[in-house]
């Protein structure tokens, strides 16, 4: 077992947990706006606040159920769901200057890009990963 097995696990399973309250608040907000806890971003319009909290719910449920089920697409499915919080991020970035906009907002969209690809890495290659949700099958 390599350190990372060791470690990455846990991990992403606590922060699966954290990004589902994450998420059920900012939706909450966002239903409620009388409760307001400063999850909004005014710039953004409300179908993209919404699409936002409810992506960042489901990529934690996806993760966190599967991996708790061993649910085999489970791998897949959060990676399918990294690649939607990077479409959510860029267009946040480009359009409405999240996280400062210009190269402050395309610097931290980058390195959380290659978060999302070095955790995708990570769970296709990973022994642990594999043990838990099985090899993928090899079709011909």
């Amino acid at each position: 077992m390599t350190a990372l097995d060791r470690v990455l696990p846990g991990l992403l399973l606590v922060i699966s947990g954290l990004l589902m309250g994450w998420g059920i608040l900012g939706l909450l907000e966002y239903v409620v706006p009388v409760i307001s806890i400063g999850l909004q971003n005014s710039q953004f319009p409300a179908g993209l606040q919404f699409a936002h909290f409810f992506a960042i719910l489901l990529t934690g449920a996806v993760f966190l159920f599967g991996y708790l089920a061993k649910w085999p697409p489970t791998r897949h499915a959060t990676i399918t769901m990294y690649a939607v919080l990077a479409t959510l991020c860029f267009v946040e970035v480009t359009d409405f200057g999240a996280f400062g906009g210009g190269t402050t907002g395309v610097l931290i969209m980058l390195v959380e890009f290659s978060t999302y690809i070095a955790l995708s890495v990570y769970m296709l290659r990973s022994n642990a990963m594999q043990r838990r949700f099985g090899t993928a099958s090899s079709s011909a």
